[in-house]
């Protein structure tokens, strides 16, 4: 298991799910990856973990109330301090979804809408670091969006969570923003305005590529279980990916590494 303390600031930290169909979401993601779906936490909305090898991976939620869960998954990004995040992010055209909270011990947190309308979380650390295993199967590989205001949104994450990126151009015209691990140099997130790829009616949103092992087998998973590929196995810059959504709906990416 490779493991890192903590996210470097302003990078993906978290993730977690918000589905319609709790039970089937919790076999599902065990069945896929390996994980354990823990008890949900009556405390806190009955939100609950999911772990990989006894550490947390990921989270996990239900409808809030009234308030029917959509079947995404939404990362969260790494700050040192909430409340100037959300500052900064609204002067830049974001909406704030959920105020500054702070979660017993582990952390602030709070939710957004930037201003080309992704849904993002922000985490101010506490005890609770976030995901800390990387590089491993089932643990996340990566975080990333496509927007047809692809100058906004490096813009607005270079002032809101103090992104450097890496800028590239294609050799077809489409531009490519990554940001880095600081100290590794290993990609951790990044835009792109390859809107093309996205499916008629479908809106930009953050997409989390989970890491496999053997995409293929992943994959053969996938449907067994119920699920659906959205689009076909192919090989790019991360490795060799195929998009997929699980069977109530929410949708992400494979991808085997390069090595």
């Amino acid at each position: 298991m490779t493991k890192r303390e903590s996210a470097p600031i302003g990078a993906p930290c978290w993730v977690d799910l918000w589905t319609s169909d709790v039970e089937g979401s919790r076999r599902f993601y065990a069945e896929l990856f390996g994980w354990e779906a823990e008890p949900p936490s009556p405390g806190h909305g009955n939100y609950f973990m999911f772990t990989r090898e006894g550490v947390p991976i990921a989270g996990g939620m239900g409808d809030m109330g009234e308030m029917r869960a959509d079947d995404t998954w939404k990362p969260y990004l790494a700050t040192d301090d909430v409340e100037a995040t959300l500052k900064v992010a609204t002067e830049e055209g974001a909406t704030v979804m959920a105020p500054a909270m702070v979660v017993d011990d582990l952390g602030v947190q709070a939710v957004i809408t930037d201003p080309q309308g992704l849904v993002v979380g922000v985490w101010q650390p506490g005890g609770f670091p976030g995901f800390t295993v990387i590089n491993e199967h089932g643990a996340p590989l990566f975080f990333a969006f496509d927007t047809d205001d692809y100058r906004g949104a490096v813009d607005f994450y270079r002032q809101a969570f103090g992104w450097d990126p890496l800028e590239e151009a294609t050799e077809d015209g489409h531009h490519y923003a990554g940001y880095m691990d600081p100290e590794t140099d290993r990609p951790l997130a990044g835009i792109g305005d390859e809107v093309e790829n996205l499916e008629q009616g479908e809106r930009p949103a953050w997409w989390v590529f989970w890491q496999s092992d053997d995409v293929d087998a992943s994959i053969e998973t996938v449907l067994a279980l119920g699920g659906t590929v959205l689009a076909a196995v192919r090989d790019g810059g991360l490795g060799r990916a195929a998009r997929v959504a699980d069977p109530a709906g929410a949708r992400f990416w494979l991808c085997q590494p390069k090595r």
